[in-house]
């Protein structure tokens, strides 16, 4: 079997790679008979004279490799063939910008695996960059905060090397006593807990977060049933609000009226109520000033949300009487972070981190003859035809939705 490791090639570009020289390296101590060619490449963290130093071959021709692995989605120009391609393809939820990438998957006859559905038999993801979008989000959100009243300024995390930079630079300044409220518990949510610990924010209870004044800052972690009731006032456990979503309400506003810096790092699924609307953010008692939106869900359930940022451009400001967009600086304004690609801010890192995920949960399964249906799972296309699992995208790939 021989993988070959793509240079990234979509604007702006990614500096991230599914296997570092390290992960390479891993690769072939547990698989010896493995092959890794790695394609040449001026914007990867990774530098080609580290891949050749641990001993992996450069290479401009990946038509000799089996398997190609990348990170975002490959250019329609650069798709070669009859190969098997694993890269985020944006496509599993129809969106209508990379259609024509899907058509030419098909027509190209090549097997496309998206890393968003590697999943485990009980569906849960097992390659992933979350961690990361929550290490930097966080990091991100405080700096909006320092910004946003001028208290002080951070650098921003694509000009540090790794999350522990991140971590010196967030200790060295002052936080004054304010209510940090964190939404979210998965991969997302607990890098951005990561953050906050490493930091010193004292973790309270929500008991505590609501009834009570604290005299430096604190946070509280939620997840969907603090934030969520249902609407007959009967009691729920969280499985039923996953089954039956529309049976319930928010009951965010609790903590809205408490909340300086709001840092959304939680999943939502659709049916699901939002959690704050535009009229919630205009009534009086509405207090939070900064959100740090990881999730980013346009016009979804952060109602100051109304579009992504950049890595170039972070920060906007949300005006709630007027709801449109502001400087961010402004006394009546929101400031919102909503960088859609956060984990290209701490690309070594991240790309260590997914690295192992993809070591542990997929290459196996080239060698085990896929016993654990991994790759089955995973596989989107296959001999110029959508895989059952996915034809639901029949329609979209067809133009007619």
């Amino acid at each position: 079997m021989k993988f070959g490791i793509i240079k990234e090639r979509k604007t702006p570009p990614d500096r991230r790679v599914v296997l570092s020289p390290k992960a390479c390296q891993a690769v072939k101590t547990q698989f010896p008979s493995a092959e890794i060619i790695v394609e040449s490449s001026e914007i990867r963290v990774f530098k080609d004279n580290d891949y050749q130093s641990a001993g992996f071959e450069i290479s401009e021709n990946m038509e000799q490799c089996d398997v190609l692995l990348g990170v975002k989605e490959v250019p329609i120009a650069a798709l070669i063939p009859n190969k098997k391609y694993f890269f985020f393809s944006h496509t599993i939820k129809k969106q209508p910008y990379n259609r024509a990438l899907l058509q030419a998957v098909l027509e190209k006859n090549i097997e496309l695996y998206d890393h968003e559905v590697i999943t485990n038999s009980n569906g849960q993801r097992l390659v992933a960059f979350g961690r990361y979008a929550g290490i930097v989000g966080a990091y991100n959100g405080f700096r909006t905060y320092g910004l946003k009243y001028n208290l002080f300024e951070l650098p921003k995390a694509t000009t540090l090397p790794n999350q522990q930079a991140l971590i010196d630079a967030l200790k060295r300044i002052p936080l004054p006593p304010i209510k940090i409220l964190l939404t979210g518990s998965g991969r997302v949510g607990n890098g951005a807990k990561e953050m906050l610990d490493a930091k010193g924010v004292k973790e309270v209870s929500v008991k505590e977060y609501l009834d009570s004044n604290f005299d430096v800052a604190v946070y509280c972690q939620i997840d969907v049933l603090d934030y969520n009731k249902r609407k007959d006032g009967a009691f729920s456990e969280i499985i039923n609000f996953y089954k039956n979503p529309s049976e319930y309400e928010s009951n965010f506003m609790r903590f809205a009226v408490v909340t300086d810096f709001y840092i959304a790092g939680h999943f939502y699924g659709d049916g699901a109520p939002y959690l704050f609307t535009r009229e919630d953010a205009k009534k009086t008692d509405f207090k939070i000033k900064v959100v740090a939106d990881i999730s980013c869900d346009i016009d979804g359930p952060v109602a100051t949300t109304i579009r992504p940022s950049t890595i170039a451009d972070p920060i906007y400001g949300y005006n709630p009487k007027s709801e449109l967009e502001t400087d961010f600086r402004d006394a009546d304004a929101i400031a919102v972070m909503a960088v859609d690609n956060l984990p290209c801010e701490l690309p070594a890192d991240a790309s260590d981190g997914f690295g192992e995920n993809f070591i542990a949960a997929v290459i196996p399964a080239f060698f085990n003859n896929d016993k654990d249906e991994v790759l089955e799972r995973g596989r989107m296309t296959f001999k110029g035809k959508l895989t059952d699992r996915y034809s639901y995208l029949q329609d979209y790939v067809d133009g007619k939705e």
